[in-house]
């Protein structure tokens, strides 16, 4: 089979404008292709962590370089993926300084008996496998700019965390099939603006950012953390797309349910069955997502 590849860019409010519009589009486009090229050459895992890779460098959403900052001013990462091969996971958490968000977190999945490890032992595993980075490159005027500004809300009580929704549209992930009908999934972030460090949330958490499971599917989830993690939103499609046998139906399905327990304006998720169907769904303005497969790329917010 033709190995297909999925990506999004968060789910959020997405008011942005054209110029920026047309960027996020290219760069998801892109994504896409370095995924597909990744899979040609590789596995489902490659194109994954090739897809959000490249939008983690990017800078342009909230995940690798264009991290968000906590409450203390600094960058914590979290990225987790799977391998529906294996049924394996490997994860990274409150993590600063690395290259590469998704590409520790694979090399927790290859290289240690763990799923998760967070924090100084993130960084020193980043160090061994030669994933650090300067720290300046994560910090941008524009950003500075947009922390004074959420943090002067803050103090004068404008500022509540189901605002952040409107900010969000930022986190990336991917899910991929490969030629041998292997899946895989990947998810990234920065977190979201003010967290208080040490805060986890639901990318590097299998289950609820991501899952992926051979003859099943991979799914990888954007919104408002703590509700994906309480609605173990990418099991909860697992579940749902063995029930149903369509993704699309599936996906509607675990959202919706969503929206009935936590409002909307909490999440989105993408996903691709084992049969290389992929499929989106979200309950807040728009979702920057995306999927290709052999010479066809389709993007959109």
């Amino acid at each position: 089979m033709k190995p297909v590849v999925a990506v999004h860019g968060g789910a959020g409010q997405w008011r942005v404008d054209e110029q920026r519009r047309n960027r996020v589009l290219k760069i998801l486009a892109d994504a896409i292709v370095e995924g597909l090229h990744a899979a040609e050459r590789g596995s489902a895992l490659d194109a994954v962590v090739a897809a959000v890779e490249y939008m983690e460098r990017s800078g342009v959403f909230n995940a690798g370089y264009g991290s968000v900052y906590a409450i203390d001013g600094r960058i914590y990462m979290d990225a987790g993926v799977m391998d529906g091969r294996v049924k394996k996971a490997g994860a990274v958490a409150a993590v600063d300084g690395v290259k590469s968000a998704v590409r520790l977190a694979r090399y927790v999945l290859e290289n240690t008996d763990h799923v998760i490890i967070s924090g100084e032992g993130a960084k020193l595993l980043a160090a061994r496998a030669g994933l650090l980075d300067h720290s300046h490159k994560f910090y941008t005027e524009e950003k500075n700019k947009r922390f004074y500004e959420v943090l002067q809300e803050a103090r004068q009580g404008r500022w509540y965390y189901k605002k952040l929704v409107e900010f969000m549209g930022d986190t990336v992930g991917a899910v991929a099939v490969d030629r041998d009908g292997n899946v895989a999934a990947a998810t990234s972030t920065g977190g979201v603006w003010l967290k208080w460090p040490g805060r986890i949330g639901d990318s590097p958490i299998p289950g609820a950012g991501f899952w992926a499971e051979n003859g099943v599917g991979a799914f990888s989830a954007t919104g408002v953390g703590e509700v994906i993690i309480m609605s173990a939103l990418s099991l909860r499609a697992r579940d749902e797309l063995l029930k149903t046998g369509d993704v699309a139906t599936a996906l509607e399905t675990v959202v919706r349910r969503v929206t009935e327990i936590y409002g909307p304006d909490t999440v989105g998720i993408i996903g691709v069955d084992s049969k290389g169907s992929p499929a989106y769904a979200y309950n807040t303005k728009g979702m920057a997502r995306g999927w290709g497969k052999g010479g066809e790329i389709y993007v959109d917010i």
